[in-house]
């Protein structure tokens, strides 16, 4: 899914008429970008149901703070992927009994039945940042999907890896920045 400027612009109106409490704008909004946002839940978490919660729960409180939403800091989806993102890893917190394998296989999480998720999966902008990481040297690309999608801190990462905190940190920074450079591009 390429998203052009207008649509940017058209998402970015939408979460601030949100955020006035226009139910319309609302409805439509989720209508845009739900599919998306299921398909970061159904990443991050294990649990189809649980995912499905954590879109419901993201979107309430879209629906309470759409008014912070502030368009100079970041664009609507950018805004709604972090929210979902870090409701997902506040559901992994709760569940911490459940840890995650070390090689933790992002591709493993999905179901192979065509859902929304699978469909946003099979965007551009996906297929894009999957050759991305494949650039990436294989413990930059394990650590970034796990500090992402596990919910873990540099900390527990490092642990994991028997390496000291600083290497972690700096395996996860380069990695984004050469992410960043990728994609640019």
């Amino acid at each position: 899914m390429s998203v052009t400027r207008a649509d940017q612009e058209n998402l970015e109106r939408l979460l601030q008429r949100t955020g006035q409490s226009d139910r319309d704008a609302f409805a439509e909004l989720y209508r845009r970008t739900s599919p998306r946002l299921f398909g970061v839940c159904a990443r991050m978490l294990s649990d189809r149901r649980e995912a499905e919660e954590v879109l419901q729960e993201a979107y309430v409180t879209v629906w309470q703070r759409g008014s912070s939403f502030d368009p100079a800091r970041a664009g609507a989806m950018t805004w709604l992927i972090a929210l979902v993102r870090n409701k997902a890893i506040d559901r992994l917190r709760q569940h911490q009994n459940a840890t995650l394998d070390h090689d933790f296989a992002i591709d493993s999480v999905a179901d192979d039945d065509p859902t929304p998720a699978s469909k946003a999966e099979s965007t551009q902008e996906y297929r894009r940042l999957e050759e991305c990481l494949k650039q990436l040297d294989a413990q930059q690309r394990r650590s970034i999907r796990e500090a992402f999608f596990s919910g873990n801190t540099y900390n527990e990462l490092a642990e994991r890896a028997k390496v000291p905190l600083g290497t972690m940190k700096s395996w996860i920074r380069r990695g984004l920045l050469q992410l960043r450079a990728c994609l640019e591009t």
